[in-house]
């Protein structure tokens, strides 16, 4: 199941990416810096939850409990790639990486760290609601 979930969080890691170019090429310059962090936090969490919806019977976890350590998985390693490799790596300031944080001044990222807890209890949640459903 770990390995699996790691290899899904990869895969949100590309996605959080292409997220960010979409957002600088086209958001920013027709809405400015402020309005396309926001779409982009809305577009960002729905595309986990679908990430997390599509694999979620792959990653298999075997309970509840075991489906938020996948979530607590993939928001450390979302935390930790942010800031280990913002910093580190992309040289960003430690004051730019955190206000991404500031709700007061409309950044709404916590919406995506959030989601990216969430989505692998709530989707699996779902889907075994739905299996529970559909078979006798």
């Amino acid at each position: 199941m770990w390995t699996r979930a790691v290899v899904v969080w990869f895969g949100l890691l590309v996605l959080a990416f292409a997220n960010g170019a979409v957002r600088e090429a086209t958001l920013v310059p027709a809405f400015g810096d402020n309005v396309a962090h926001a779409i982009s936090s809305v577009t960002l969490s729905g595309m986990i939850a679908v990430l997390a919806w599509m694999t979620i019977g792959w990653i298999a976890p075997s309970s509840s409990a075991a489906a938020w350590q996948v979530g607590a998985l993939w928001l450390v390693l979302t935390l930790a790639f942010e800031f280990l490799a913002g910093h580190y790596f992309f040289g960003n300031p430690w004051n730019r990486l955190l206000a991404d944080y500031n709700v007061l001044r409309g950044r709404i990222w916590i919406v995506v760290l959030l989601t990216t807890a969430c989505a692998p209890y709530l989707t699996a949640r779902i889907a075994h609601m739905l299996r529970d459903r559909v078979l006798p």
